[in-house]
């Protein structure tokens, strides 16, 4: 998935948690890499979700003009309403994409399709997209935006769950309660952590050498879900447990919290497809972008429980 509530989805209408993170965090890396477009402005859409403002946050930092888009804030996008791209890119020099709802649902690669013709009418240079790891369906879209973008430069991030689905996203109730509740089974998912992926988005958009490149990117290391559940409950001073269910369980559950039935089978079936070991295995990209090893899950777990985010 791109980032949806419960993986990877930049929902710009929500609110999350404030984590303390370091936004120079690779910043000499991406200035030796070049300038780049940094001279120009950068449109990230959905700017103010857990992916968007931590990419608005960095930039800010580095002194890069931002335009940051959501349904509500003072530059409007709405992924819904193709008729408001235009004025949002003009001007831009490149953008940071997070689709929502997510790649994988229909209509997806449709609006890539509009969405890339629209950047390279506006003169954008350069776009960024999230991606979710081993989704066949955002592949699709990801071929649409790079086939209708025309001279536009393009890379792809395709992330592995994000770290802070437990702290941020739809699993954090979960965590304050006690129990975890997915449909994982004993698959073990190689956590990223968002301060990572938004160091690798900015280095991206700002310096040299990533036209065309597609990023997988992994934490150093794969757990199951009851070993994060572990970790998280050794972080938060309390028992943290993992309850398996099944993709059905998952969605009915989905449902009582007020997810409509098609989101809510459409989820259940998009974990069974994403948990079933293909992801599992971890890659050396942050790395390879950065040039240092991306942050560990018990580290996550360890700064979250400092920011207090599980005392509630």
């Amino acid at each position: 998935m791109t980032e949806n509530a419960f993986t990877r989805r930049d929902n710009d209408n929500s609110d999350s948690n404030s984590n303390s993170e370091d936004g120079g965090r690779g910043v000499g890396r991406m200035t030796e890499r070049g300038a780049g477009v940094a001279a120009g402005t950068v449109l990230v859409t959905s700017g103010t979700g857990k992916t968007g403002r931590r990419v608005v946050e960095r930039l800010t930092a580095l002194g890069v003009p931002v335009r940051s888009g959501s349904r509500t804030g003072e530059v409007p996008f709405d992924w819904q309403d193709a008729s408001g791209w235009a004025a949002a890119l003009r001007g831009v020099r490149a953008a940071y994409v997070a689709y929502y709802p997510d790649l994988a649902v229909p209509g997806a690669a449709e609006a890539m399709a509009t969405f890339g013709r629209t950047a390279e009418a506006c003169g954008v240079r350069r776009v960024v997209l999230l991606s979710g790891r081993g989704e066949p369906q955002a592949v699709v879209a990801e071929e649409a935006l790079r086939g209708a973008a025309g001279t536009v430069e393009v890379t792809v991030v395709r992330s592995a769950f994000f770290a802070q689905n437990f702290n941020e996203g739809a699993l954090l109730d979960g965590v304050l309660g006690g129990e975890v509740v997915f449909p994982a089974g004993t698959t073990a998912e190689p956590f990223l952590d968002l301060d990572d992926l938004a160091d690798v988005v900015v280095a991206a958009l700002t310096g040299d050498g990533h036209a065309g490149a597609v990023y997988e990117l992994t934490g150093p290391r794969s757990l199951t879900f009851a070993e994060a559940a572990e970790e998280l409950g050794r972080a938060a001073g309390r028992p943290v447990r993992y309850v398996p269910v099944t993709g059905p369980a998952y969605a009915s559950l989905l449902e009582e919290f007020g997810v409509s039935g098609p989101e809510a089978g459409f989820l259940a079936e998009l974990f069974a497809s994403l948990l079933d070991g293909h992801n599992t295995a971890t890659t050396d990209e942050v790395k390879r972008v950065l040039g240092r090893e991306p942050k560990d899950f018990t580290v996550f777990a360890r700064e979250a429980a400092g920011d207090g985010s599980w005392h509630g």
